[in-house]
């Protein structure tokens, strides 16, 4: 219950775009959506080992424009485009209007989805062995196993019929990581097979999980409070108020005047001057008195009319 709804129809208009790009009025629109139905029927019959992922289709006035997404982009063109050409042909007799055929290789690198994690490509893969004879189980299990190992953040392969051959048919799936199929910013691709076997049609069906898509006025709003919260932090960082600064500065210690050191003299060092004997101030005390001014002191006690 509740689990029926095609992934990419839920997110059509949200994350994904139509594969369809035209507009008619009421008149000529129901001849247009047949003639769509039509060609892509069309060329899923006549290309069905082509390895087609998805046709999309243009219109503007008379003008036709068909994209073919392919994993086999020469079986599609055929030798020297007479493939093309052929495929062009028939759609101009039915349609009457005028048509151009395009061949998308899905194996060049600016391509986003490759052919191991393309939805619509597992299934064939899974149906073809089906149809060889395969056991379901190791085939769904490839399936799942080729997906993963080229990048895809989750896959669920589920195949319902007369499994193995047996009376009574029932399904059985395998999933690895993770498949939000309520998300709907999730891209979820989804894609279908049929296996014509012996015992009957085998459906098979493949969801595979890419990751995440933000929807373009989210990133917007995103990126400009990014650049908002980035100029706050640059005004913050430029202009602190008084009271930080304040308490930022460290304090000024008070200065001490500190005698500046005479400069060396350049050139050579003269002597010290001594000074006279007569200039020389006596020492004090008993300490003082040495052995060398023991005759000074008997000089100075003699008289002045004596014999020294």
């Amino acid at each position: 219950m509740g689990q029926k709804i095609h992934p990419y129809g839920f997110r059509l208009g949200v994350i994904y775009p139509w594969k369809s790009n035209w507009y008619a009025n009421r008149r000529d629109y129901i001849e247009a959506l047949h003639e769509d139905v039509w060609i892509r029927k069309h060329i899923r019959a006549r290309l069905s080992r082509a390895g087609i992922s998805s046709i999309d289709i243009e219109r503007k006035g008379d003008q036709i424009w068909v994209y073919i997404r392919t994993a086999r982009p020469g079986i599609v063109i055929g030798r020297k485009g007479a493939e093309v050409d052929r495929l062009r042909k028939d759609v101009e007799r039915y349609t009457k209007k005028r048509v151009d055929v395009k061949v998308e290789d899905m194996n060049q690198a600016s391509s986003e989805v490759r052919p191991d994690t393309d939805a619509a490509l597992l299934a064939q893969g899974v149906a073809e062995q089906l149809a060889g004879r395969v056991a379901f189980r190791r085939a769904m299990r490839r399936a799942v196993q080729t997906a993963m190992r080229a990048g895809a953040l989750g896959v669920r392969v589920a195949c319902a019929g007369r499994l193995g051959g047996t009376d009574m048919g029932r399904k059985e799936w395998y999933r690895e990581g993770r498949v939000p199929l309520h998300t709907l910013r999730a891209k979820v691709d989804f894609g279908t097979a049929a296996a014509k076997t012996t015992f009957g049609a085998i459906g098979v069906k493949v969801w595979v999980y890419h990751g995440d898509e933000v929807p373009h006025r989210e990133q917007e709003t995103e990126r400009a409070l990014a650049r908002a919260h980035a100029r706050a932090e640059r005004g913050e960082r430029g202009a602190k108020p008084a009271s930080a600064r304040a308490k930022a500065a460290p304090k000024a210690e008070p200065e001490v005047a500190v005698p500046e050191a005479a400069a060396p003299a350049e050139g050579p060092v003269a002597p010290p001057a001594t000074l006279p004997e007569s200039e020389v101030a006596a020492p004090v005390g008993p300490e003082a008195t040495t052995a060398d001014d023991a005759p000074v002191a008997e000089a100075t006690d003699a008289p002045e009319g004596g014999e020294a």
